[in-house]
């Protein structure tokens, strides 16, 4: 199967299979949203069939629930979980510090939810997500829809004075509409091409009327799995401060050898 994928699809396929093999049975799982989460729940459900895997899965949308079910995965809500073991979702972006940028498939709401209620949050990304500063991709934030234009009006004023480096926002469509997350909300995107001060622009949009949340998650993530078009997957742990290197071998699915520490 590898071998027929492109290079960004193999590395998205490589770190989630890395990140399926920290989920262990009975356990409670957050599953995340995004191309890349995608690829996570097709490889649990392969676990599940094929090793008779018994998880529980709580998903961050609509999408990732249809989904977990399509692949046999057992799904219940968030209160009915009550705590996680782990959630393994994607980012648009993730800095060296594992701050990330989320949202870019509109369910950054459920996905902050979910991945604070969980002991760690393992995020799986291409090598193209990592960045030096947070904010080359447009920072999504979820904004009620009565008075949206006046809460832009604010975020703007806001921007002016952040250490950023652009201030443009933008309504995110859907054709000729907007765009509705799962709680019948909309999405502003943030053109701010750098973030100077991640964390204090974080609490500064939640401070606004309208703001439901934003899209950066700070002090979140625990470890990060970064994929590779070769096959090669790195798994990154903040607090201990390590890096394992894997290899996802051309002739399976799921034989992985460490390399090193």
């Amino acid at each position: 199967m590898i071998k027929d994928l492109s290079p960004i699809d193999k590395a998205k396929y490589v770190a989630a299979c890395r990140a399926a093999d920290l989920v262990q049975d009975g356990m409670r799982v957050g599953l995340g949203t995004g191309s890349t989460a995608a690829w996570l729940v097709r490889r649990l459900g392969e676990r599940v069939r094929g090793e008779g895997l018994t998880i529980k899965g709580v998903p961050t949308s609509t999408a990732t629930a249809q989904l977990a079910r399509e692949e046999g995965i057992e799904v219940i809500s968030l209160d009915q979980a009550g705590w996680l073991d782990l959630t393994i979702d994607g980012a648009d972006e993730f800095d060296g510090e594992f701050n990330l940028i989320k949202g870019g498939g509109a369910a950054l709401l459920q996905e902050k939810i979910v991945a604070t209620a969980s002991d760690q949050m393992v995020v799986i990304a291409d090598a193209g997500k990592e960045v030096e500063t947070l904010g080359a991709f447009p920072l999504p934030v979820e904004v009620i829809p009565f008075g949206w234009q006046t809460t832009r009006t604010l975020i703007e004023e806001a921007l002016d004075t952040m250490d950023v480096l652009g201030t443009s926002v933008t309504l995110r469509m859907n054709g000729e509409a907007p765009k509705v997350t799962d709680e019948g909300n909309h999405i502003l995107d943030l053109h701010l091409k750098r973030i100077g001060n991640a964390r204090q622009l974080a609490l500064v949009m939640n401070q606004i009327p309208g703001v439901v949340e934003n899209g950066l998650f700070i002090d979140i993530c625990d470890k990060v799995i970064v994929g590779y078009g070769d096959g090669r997957v790195e798994l990154r742990d903040l607090n201990e401060g390590t890096v394992l290197t894997d290899m996802l071998s051309e002739g399976g699915d799921n034989l992985f050898s460490d390399l090193t520490d």
